[in-house]
């Protein structure tokens, strides 16, 4: 943790002497690209918070007996519900990516967060089932731009000795979400009822836009599209290893993370009784641990390549040992100990950090830059599978078996899946190249 804190002080150091050389030198375009620069990777894991501190507000809901009496929810139901948002979500990641590659970020996010945000606060006029389902659809349908645009966007502006540090700050945006959204959400709640949580955080998300319309800037995405060449196509990509492997990893990492968003508030409360208060601050903890982990090893990454380690080869590592970290979590699943399960709860969380940046920035790095909207676009597909099958599958198996044991110990079945992806399908020799991509028996 020192090591790593003393490189990004480094780091900020070598950023300083930059632009103070760009200063002395009168070359102020410089200073401004590099403060422009960063500025637009921080609105983007801004804009990210948002849209996750928007999934995560239901889950804080569906742990509340106020809203689950009013809708008469039971555990499938309750399920449905965590799914429905990533119905529309996944099916529109691919053609986000094309939307991307084609125009740019800066618009479609704009609208896609007044889209989600205006969703968001619609949910607290609800009060049907079927209501609560089409407005976590359209949510699903504004959020569906943000994260191909962050990551297109890190690709084609960021250099990759600097890439695993942007990663950590915008992916880190999936944590802080949840790591607000729900000790935010359980407040609002106890203090105010359901119904102004949503309206508030809704209303709220809309602020973000004032800095983004003014500051954002759009990057080289005209110029670099256009050195690079046309790319792989997306029939192309998915006859690659290296594609297929990295999909894979990316449903197990994400199949834990969506249950931690969904479901775990609810385990909190009825599995180990917590207060909501309480299972708001645990959620905040093993959230910001992962958000943290990321950033700085994002930035450990990076540093051990600018020393002249391979580039994919520790990006690679990273993430093998962070799903490792996280499959600790049935530790705590299998223990009548609540103070061991909340614990593992955080410490595996923590250590999915670890891979966090480094899965993206890995792909990001095996991939050619003119497919990388696409390629996000891939991955982030095969990431929101998971969230249509954890929420659904952990509502099925705890109600088939009356207790989240067995739910949890699928998590450490699908985490080992996620490994293996990583140790024997995502390589550098598997990758898609420019003209051709190696086929998936040779």
């Amino acid at each position: 943790m020192a090591a790593t804190c003393r490189r990004l002080r480094l780091f900020a150091k070598s950023q300083r002497i930059l632009i103070c050389n760009a200063i002395a030198s009168g070359d102020s375009s410089t200073y401004t690209c590099q403060m422009r620069t960063w500025l637009t990777v921080v609105l983007l894991g801004a804009g990210l918070v948002i849209a996750y501190v928007d999934r995560t507000n239901l889950s804080v809901a569906l742990a509340s007996p106020e809203f689950r009496n009013f809708f008469q929810l039971s555990d499938g139901e309750r399920g449905l519900l965590n799914s429905a948002f990533f119905w529309s979500y996944t099916i529109l990641q691919i053609p986000a990516g094309l939307l991307i590659d084609r125009f740019g970020v800066k618009w479609p996010v704009m609208w896609g967060l007044l889209l989600w945000c205006a969703a968001s606060a619609a949910t607290a006029s609800t009060a049907a089932l079927w209501q609560l389902i089409g407005l976590r659809l359209a949510l699903g349908i504004g959020e569906s731009v943000i994260f191909p645009s962050g990551l297109s966007w890190i690709h084609r502006n960021i250099e990759e000795r600097r890439r695993g540090l942007a990663a950590g700050i915008f992916v880190s945006g999936t944590k802080w979400g949840p790591a607000i959204g729900a000790p935010l959400a359980a407040w609002l709640i106890s203090r105010f009822g359901w119904r102004s949580m949503f309206r508030v955080i809704g209303v709220g998300g809309l602020i973000w836009l004032v800095p983004w319309v003014l500051l954002a800037r759009e990057g080289v995405r005209a110029a670099s599209t256009k050195d690079a060449g046309p790319g792989p196509s997306v029939g192309e990509l998915l006859r690659s290893r290296m594609m297929w492997g990295a999909m894979i990893g990316t449903f197990c990492y994400n199949y834990f993370l969506f249950f931690s968003i969904t479901w775990m508030p609810a385990y909190f409360v009825e599995r180990r009784h917590l207060s909501l208060n309480s299972m708001g601050t645990y959620t905040m903890f093993s959230f910001a641990g992962t958000a943290i982990v990321a950033i700085l090893a994002g930035a450990a990454a990076d540093a051990w390549i600018r020393r002249g380690a391979d580039a994919a080869a520790t990006r690679r590592w990273f993430t093998i040992a962070g799903l490792v970290g996280a499959s600790t979590e049935v530790i705590g699943a299998v223990s009548d100990s609540n103070q061991l399960a909340v614990f593992f709860a955080i410490f595996s969380m923590a250590g999915l950090g670890l891979a966090t940046a480094n899965y993206w920035a890995l792909t990001q790095t095996l991939a050619p830059k003119a497919a990388a909207g696409r390629v996000a676009g891939l991955q982030n597909t095969a990431l929101n599978l998971a969230g249509i099958v954890a929420p659904v599958l952990t509502g099925w198996l705890k109600q088939t078996t009356g207790s989240y044991t067995v739910a949890m110990q699928a998590i450490w079945l699908v985490l080992l899946v996620g490994i293996w992806a990583y140790v024997f399908l995502v390589r550098a020799e598997t990758a898609p190249v420019r003209v051709g991509v190696p086929s998936l028996t040779g």
